[in-house]
């Protein structure tokens, strides 16, 4: 009996067996992005098209920011992003002057609307998930990631008093967007990697703001944590009470099947989204599917990339992995 994508993914969060494998991809849409019913008639059609068995609704990263002074532009990235042009945080002290965001004004209430909007058009039983940066990463498009590190390690009192306004900004926008049916959040920590900051330097600046959001969505059932960059410090994330770890699984360790060792919930990768999606052939992505199958014994397992999708991915390469997901 054919399952809803709930369903599906609720027996696989369960360790249980599904009638299939869940699979999720997916990406910015620029432009679209920048109108809050544009975002959501964009994300219906790409879901629509393939049918995944959760919405990750992307928003750019500067929507939690531009209320702050932030201001960015499309330049044509094919990972669909936008480039900051004004960063409000120019000086340390500046930090001090942050406000408190009131989420139901503004570039934040514009992705409320968003959220009230998909409430009422996504099909019943379609999970989805709001994005949420953690306050770490708001602080790198607030100051610029080189800045960051020298607030980080020279003013680290001033670091802190930004990250609390951020935190507290995040958390009210979290608690509205409950309101707007998520099912949980996609929280973004580009920070928790050996190539950008100690393990100590982490625990510090990253852990202990990003344990009091998982604190206010643990109502929630469907939380996941994506780990950006190589070198990630995966145990230390996989520590954290979230159901669901996504990470460049096919560019640095763990691998999947190491993962699941290492973390008590379920993972969502298995397909290199560049040398494979991006640049490969239907075959390999297809071979792809089926190893990350067999690491996982097909339990806890949602097939996916380790990051968001390039723009330019063919379509005939999604559609091999469709051809998998439909043949598990």
């Amino acid at each position: 009996m054919k399952m809803t994508h709930r369903k599906r993914l609720e027996k696989t969060l369960a360790g249980q067996s599904p009638d299939r494998i869940p699979w999720a991809l997916w990406h910015h849409f620029p432009v679209d992005d920048q109108d809050p019913i544009a975002l959501v008639k964009a994300t219906l059609a790409f879901q629509d098209q393939f049918g995944f068995d959760l919405i990750k609704v992307m928003p750019p990263s500067s929507f939690c920011l531009k209320d702050w002074g932030a201001e960015d532009e499309w330049q044509g990235n094919l990972e669909g992003t936008r480039a900051y042009v004004r960063r409000p945080i120019q000086k340390p002290e500046d930090w001090y002057s942050l406000q408190i965001l009131d989420p139901y004004q503004g570039y934040l209430n514009r992705q409320l609307e968003c959220l009230a909007y998909l409430k009422q058009s996504v099909s019943p039983g379609t999970p989805y998930l709001q994005t949420i940066f953690n306050p770490l990463s708001q602080a790198k498009n607030l100051v610029g990631p080189e800045n960051l590190s020298v607030h980080l390690r020279q003013y680290p009192d001033a670091l802190h008093t930004g990250l609390k306004t951020i935190l507290e900004t995040t958390l009210r926008f979290i608690d509205a967007a409950k309101g707007f049916g998520i099912s949980g959040i996609f929280l973004a920590i580009q920070h928790a990697s050996f190539q950008v900051l100690t393990k100590d330097e982490y625990q510090e600046f990253g852990c202990a703001y990003v344990k009091l959001i998982l604190e206010t969505v643990n109502n929630l059932w469907i939380n996941v944590a994506h780990l950006h960059e190589n070198a990630v410090m995966f145990d230390l994330i996989a520590k954290y009470p979230v159901q669901v770890l996504n990470w460049h699984d096919r560019e640095t360790s763990p691998n999947l099947s190491e993962g699941l060792q290492r973390f008590a919930g379920s993972v969502c990768g298995g397909i290199s989204r560049i040398n494979s999606l991006v640049l490969g052939a239907p075959e390999k992505i297809k071979t792809e599917a089926r190893q990350a199958i067999e690491q996982t014994n097909g339990q806890r397992l949602i097939l996916g990339t380790g990051c968001v999708l390039p723009l330019n991915t063919p379509f005939g390469n999604i559609m091999a992995l469709h051809e998998i997901v439909k043949a598990t």
